[in-house]
């Protein structure tokens, strides 16, 4: 089908790949907007996550998703169904790899695009942190493995963003709008400040402790047209977690607060009252109750 045509086109594209290259910085990147919440913790993303990029021409419902490993929890179980939900219906695949360190399980991700039945581009990211003959060497590598699409990019300096948008509007077919102008997201506001806050604890918190937390809602209220009121409860497995997460006389807790405050107040275009509380959970990772109650199983 030409492309260049006057019609609008539209469609739906997964974005996959293994943790840490980058996927929830690029749709944010991408939509101009940050939607997904990103650290250098791996296994940041844990459901999927829709982005709404509509231009004149088209309107691409990007779909970022948990980056692919082997589970070891009913959580990591989840954050693995929800990949494969996210690649049904599909109407193209974008491929991420960190052209920095392209690992064993990058080259898996990547082999497997012939049984996505839909076209799949393949994006080399963080070109800004490697010389232009490592990203010649690198897209040569993928054009061996049989990848006709190959998009060198940086989801950080936003360099070959727009060719990748141009590349992925190929694929898509003449359609509607799925949603309005203005719609950049699915994520209910209470979603978006709880990952905010599990974001903020992610930055600060030992490598030991972020995969055992969780964040709950408890209260969101608008309490004027310049405040809003948020209770939220930070869940960890371990009370030497707890102790960590309070941090000496409060301090670390009084961190996370004040930088997700920051965010969510931007977020919401109001002043914010945040109230934290820590509790433990033990296991909660594993138990459907706690899963459900995070918002981690439908």
């Amino acid at each position: 089908m030409d492309k260049t045509d006057n019609v609008f086109h539209s469609g739906f594209v997964t974005i996959i790949g293994r943790p840490n290259v980058g996927k929830s910085s690029l749709m944010n990147k991408i939509i101009g907007e940050k939607i997904a919440i990103v650290s250098s913790k791996p296994q940041t993303t844990r459901s999927r996550i829709m982005g709404v990029l509509t231009e004149d021409d088209s309107q691409i419902v990007f779909l970022d998703t948990p980056g692919i490993h082997d589970p070891r929890t009913r959580l990591g179980e989840y954050m693995m169904q929800s990949v494969h939900d996210a690649l049904d219906g599909m109407d193209a695949v974008l491929v991420l790899m960190d052209v920095t360190h392209i690992t064993d399980q990058d080259l898996k991700v990547a082999s497997d695009k012939n049984a996505y039945k839909v076209p799949v581009v393949l994006a080399l990211n963080k070109i800004d942190l490697v010389s232009s003959q490592e990203i010649l060497s690198a897209t040569a590598a993928a054009a061996q493995m049989g990848y006709e699409e190959i998009v060198p990019v940086s989801a950080k300096s936003g360099d070959g963003i727009r060719e990748l948008i141009s590349c992925l509007k190929k694929h898509l077919p003449e359609g509607p709008r799925y949603f309005p102008d203005d719609m950049i997201t699915d994520q209910p506001e209470r979603i978006i400040c709880a990952e905010i806050i599990r974001e903020k604890a992610l930055r600060h918190l030992r490598d030991e402790v972020p995969h055992g937390i969780g964040v709950e809602i408890m209260k969101i209220e608008k309490i004027s047209d310049q405040m809003t009121e948020i209770h939220a409860t930070i869940y960890c497995e371990r009370d030497a977690h707890k102790r960590i997460i309070i941090g000496r006389q409060g301090s670390m807790l009084r961190t996370i607060g004040s930088e997700a405050r920051a965010d969510i107040e931007k977020l919401l275009a109001t002043h914010v009252n945040l109230q934290l509380w820590v509790k433990i959970r033990p296991d909660w990772r594993n138990n459907p109750s706690d899963l459900k109650t995070l918002g981690y199983q439908s």
